[in-house]
């Protein structure tokens, strides 16, 4: 109401958006008129006339960059490079400015021209991804406002049907046109395909071209797509290729080119649904002491009394409720309580079916909620562990601690954590205790405590495993007996990819199959970061609306709804509302059959795998015809789509959100009222909903949707309120009746609107754990880029050098340790400083400092020339590629560490996010202090033989798995893909088991890691 007042009031803001959109859109229109007039040779013309156009109007800023460059690769530039660094940031965005104003101006004639190919191409036929192909469209109005709005880098949301994928081409042909490549994302490799083919016919009628990056292809193949002017591929695809190329030890193994401007389709499906999971390149650790195994009875124990707790919670509870004399306040608490130990026992949920008893709960709950939940543990401490399923998380009592503890021989302190800081200040105050005992006591400390944090958290991901993660809802079991997810917003079966965190590895237990491996992770970035990195993005899709608040948030995008080209005839009616699921499933079944009879298609939208497959049983039980598509058979899915128009057909979808395949009616479909949609249940998000009902109705189709819910859903169970329940308290409902009214409609929204902000919450939180990593990267990933791309590091070698000199002088200077100063210069840099006690004395620290770097950059000189300056570049660069893989991989495996147990500290009333940033700092710190001693050191040290010894190293594509992570146990990882052609990946595999600190057993001396476990 407020919001509806305040848009009389203020304007709608999109509508004002349109209003200026629409000029622009007759400039186009008034170019066309021109355009159409032109031969075929003066049209493919104007395609050159802009290319010159555009490099004219960029002519200056790019002859000023080119010179820039030349002199940061030259040997003999006598300036400060850190200056010209800077002036090359500067004339960068000046350049993105200027390319951006030329493009506005050339904006009106160049979707002209788009618009006037897509005409002269009616009629003819080509193939896309298999499938023979007639071209039939020409760009209506609103899909040239949609192709502005997506080139200003917004998102352009267009209903389902309302050519999205030609609506892309106009900004695309436009934005190639300064060379500098365009990105487009699609939701997976099939619709890659299918469109660089489809719409390919047009960008290559003014000899554009055209690449799309496969799962299937090698280094050579990405490389050679990304050259070219426009390129489709998968955001994974596109986001391991930037690790990749990372990963690189030469220009020429790199294969993507600058991230100029992307358009993505499905972009709330791939910046929200996706968010959550990082991508990640792993390899396997040399070995695992996982714990899942070990634990896991304990946890089927505890599981079995907890159970046998509850069902005497849910008696107890029954007994008082239905006594007269009863007391309600201790029959709320035992509801609350079986509700808190496991929220889906069947035998609770039936109980609170009774509206009566559900508001009696709810009550109960706001009471114990008070004051931050103070007492809650009132509650809590009658259970072995407590469930809270809005926030999916789950937290062991001291009951189950001692359950679980029992048998062992730590007895209570088994699950207990040591506290480091007094426990360490123990040590240092206990005067009794020799320095070495001292050190012996905190190793001793440090070990337990890394024990039982890995024993807290491999338990809790076994207890998350057993009560919020369901067979056939969350995950399948496929036929070799792995564990695989099932995609919550799209019903897709996901190919190799693992829940990160242990949880995978939970699950694998839980299920009794083969518990795989941890892994090490060698290059990771979330979506949210990797899509950040271009200087220009927009996306397209018919579901965005919703979550413009996040969109903007995250990564400035403003969403525009386009306007439909035909007036959209679906009838939307509102949601019925059953008491129970089996009333529910009843009248969808009867509702199927009506349908059926009438000739009428109908799609029957299912949450999850479970209830389609509940539905198919009640169907065949029936005697109806149908099909079903779910995570289980996905690879008919094609088929099933294309059928599911035709008079009469019954399909059964776990989602069809992102299928990317419309669904055409059949003969006489029309006519009988069209498609009709029958939701089986709200999703937790509205998009999800809106994308459903989306199938039917397209380009002014007539059609219906319907949802049917139950008090019993898990949308309406956790976030329905007292509201629904009251009403049909109030009704007096008999058994198999429904209510339908726009008010219980709307509290199922409002319901909705609370899990997509707790949902926004999660992803929000992620990103500012990775903001940590993502500021990190861009460091490292920065000093890296530049030793590529072959600029001169002498100057950045002798400024480490500077510092290093700093460093050693802090460790001996005060104390005048002359001989150990020379030995450790000696040691590290090949240089023999000779100096005498009295000369130390009356140079001073400075001068000391002075006669050291002057010496260093005498041999420096020395070795350059028996080198050749060609050799020491190359040397230099091998020493910062070398040097920065290496530290950096086991930054990472250190972060990972950190990551995995740092939400324990909120036990110790921390902030985990901020004990991370704290933590995550110091570590960075000394990784940057170890990279530039050792480049330094690589540098003056390492004499090659001959040129050829400076290896360029490249990990080979066999020894690294392609990944999803997570946090929030809501992320995947991604392992091998299926019907990849390169062969099976195989995990790095490290022969001789000995630690990485451990000394080499080649007896050099040396740690493990840094000889020949270097490449393990």
């Amino acid at each position: 109401m407020l919001q509806g007042l305040l848009k009389k009031i203020f304007g709608d803001r999109n509508e004002k958006a349109l209003k200026e959109l629409w000029p622009v859109v007759d400039e186009i229109k008034s170019e066309y008129e021109k355009i159409k007039l032109l031969s075929d040779d003066d049209l493919k013309a104007k395609t050159l006339e802009f290319k010159e156009k555009i490099k004219k109007h960029t002519e200056e800023t790019r002859n000023k960059i080119d010179e820039i460059k030349s002199n940061l690769q030259a040997d003999d530039y006598d300036g400060d490079r850190m200056v010209l660094y800077d002036e090359l940031d500067e004339l960068n965005k000046s350049l993105d400015e200027e390319y951006e104003d030329i493009l506005d101006e050339l904006l009106p004639e160049a979707f002209a021209v788009v618009k006037e190919t897509s005409k002269r191409l009616v009629g003819k036929s080509w193939d896309a991804a298999g499938y023979s192909i007639t071209w039939e469209m020409v760009p209506y109005d609103v899909q040239l406002l949609g192709g502005v709005v997506l080139h200003q880098g917004k998102i352009a949301e267009m209903a389902t049907g309302e050519g999205k994928t030609l609506v892309a081409t106009m900004p695309i042909y436009l934005n190639a046109l300064t060379e500098r490549g365009v990105h487009v994302v699609t939701v997976n490799d099939y619709l890659a395909k299918r469109d660089s083919e489809w719409m390919g016919e047009v960008f290559k009628y003014h000899n554009l071209t055209v690449g799309c990056i496969l799962n299937t292809m090698d280094p050579e193949q990405r490389k050679d797509m990304y050259a070219r002017d426009i390129t489709y591929g998968t955001n994974n695809e596109f986001g391991f290729d930037y690790l990749r190329d990372n990963m690189a030890t030469s220009i020429e193994n790199r294969v993507q080119r600058v991230h100029n401007y992307v358009i993505v389709d499905e972009v709330d499906s791939v910046l929200i649904d996706e968010a959550r999971t990082p991508l990640i390149i792993s390899g396997a650790v040399g070995s695992t002491d996982q714990k899942f195994d070990e634990m896991n009875p304990k946890v089927e124990r505890l599981l079995r009394k907890q159970t046998a707790l509850v069902a005497e919670l849910v008696q107890e509870a029954e007994k008082m409720l239905s006594s007269e004399d009863s007391n309600r306040d201790e029959a709320g608490k035992a509801l609350l309580r079986a509700s808190r130990g496991l929220p889906k026992n069947k035998r609770l949920i039936k109980l609170l079916n009774e509206p009566q008893y559900q508001k009696l709960l709810n009550s109960t709950e706001l009471e114990y909620l008070r004051d931050n939940a103070k007492n809650m543990p009132e509650i809590d401490e009658y259970l072995y562990f407590a469930i809270d399923e809005k926030q999916n998380s789950l937290d062991l009592t001291e009951k189950g601690r001692e359950e679980l503890a029992d048998g062992s021989s730590e007895g209570k302190e088994y699950f207990v954590l040591p506290d480091l800081s007094d426990g360490i200040g123990k040590l240092d105050n206990d005067t009794s205790l020799s320095l070495e005992e001292k050190m012996k006591g905190k190793d001793a400390l440090y070990h337990l405590y890394g024990e039982r944090s890995d024993r807290i958290h491999t338990l809790n991901q076994l207890l998350k495993a057993y009560t919020l993660f369901a067979k056939d809802d969350q995950y399948v079991i496929t036929e070799d007996g792995k564990i695989a997810i099932v995609d919550e917003f799209t019903g897709r079966v996901l190919p190799g990819r693992r829940y990160s965190d242990g949880l995978h590895q939970a699950i694998e237990a839980k299920e009794h199959v083969k518990v795989e491996r941890d892994s090490q992770t060698l290059a990771t970035i979330t979506l949210q970061n990797y899509f950040r990195l271009y200087k220009k993005i927009a996306g397209m899709t018919g579901t965005a609306e919703t979550e413009e608040g996040e969109f903007y948030e995250i990564y400035k995008l403003d969403v525009v709804v386009i306007p439909t080209n035909k007036p959209i005839a679906r009838i939307d009616e509102e949601d019925a509302i059953y008491r129970t699921r089996r009333e529910k499933y009843n009248a969808v079944i009867e509702k199927v059959k009506e349908l059926q009879a009438e000739k009428r298609p109908v799609l029957v939208g299912t949450v999850n795998v479970e209830v389609s497959e509940t539905l198919s049983r009640m169907l065949k039980r029936q005697g109806v015809q149908h099909n079903v598509l779910n995570a289980k058979k996905h690879k008919s899915e094609a088929e099933i789509v294309g059928f599911a128009g035709q008079p009469g057909a019954v399909t059964i979808a776990t989602n069809m959100a992102g299928r990317g395949t419309d669904i055409k009616l059949g003969a006489g479909v029309k006519e009988k009222g069209g498609l009709y949609i029958l939701g089986t249940g709200r999703h937790e998000s509205r998009r999800i909903d809106r994308q459903l009902r989306g199938r039917s109705g397209r380009q002014g189709d007539a059609g219906t949707s319907k949802f049917y819910i139950s008090l019993e859903d898990d949308l309406m169970r956790l976030f329905g309120g007292d509201r629904v329940t009251s009403i049909m308290s109030k009704l007096g409902m008999e058994d198999g009746e429904a209510i339908e009214h726009s008010m219980i409609t709307k509290s199922v929204e409002r319901a909705q609107k609370k899990v997509e902000e707790n949902n926004f919450a999660i992803r929000k939180r992620l990103l500012e754990y990775d903001d940590v990593m993502n500021q990190q990267r861009e460091v490292i990933y920065n000093k890296r880029s530049q030793a590529l791309e072959g600029e001169r590091l002498k100057d950045q070698v002798f400024s480490d050098l500077d510092e290093y000199v700093d460093t050693v002088l802090e460790k001996y200077y005060e104390h005048a340790l002359i001989d150990q100063l020379r030995e450790d210069l000696m040691q590290h840099l090949l240089v023999d400083v000779k100096i005498d006690p009295t000369t130390y004395q009356d140079l001073g620290r400075d001068g000391v400092k002075k006669l050291i770097l002057d010496e260093a950059h005498n041999f420096y000189k020395r070795k350059e020339e028996m080198l050749t300056p060609e050799v020491m570049a190359r040397l230099e660069r091998f020493a910062v590629l070398h040097v920065i893989d290496e530290k950096w991989k086991d930054h990472l495996r250190e972060m990972d560490d950190l990551k995995e147990g740092i939400g324990l500290r909120a036990y110790g009333q921390k902030d985990p996010l901020l004990e991370y940033k704290g933590e995550a700092f110091n570590l960075f710190i000394t990784l940057v202090e170890e990279i530039r001693d050792e480049i330094v050191s690589f540098c003056f040290k390492f004499f090659p033989q001959q040129p050829e010894e400076i290896q360029e190293r490249r990990i080979p594509v066999q020894r690294m798995n392609m990944i999803k992570d997570s946090a929030g146990n809501m992320g995947l990882q991604s392992g091998e893909d299926e019907g990849a052609k390169r062969g099976k990946q195989q995990p790095i595999k490290v022969e001789v088991k000995i630690g990485r600190n451990d000394p080499c057993h080649c007896g050099s001396g040396k740690k493990f890691k840094h000889c020949h476990g270097k490449n393990a």
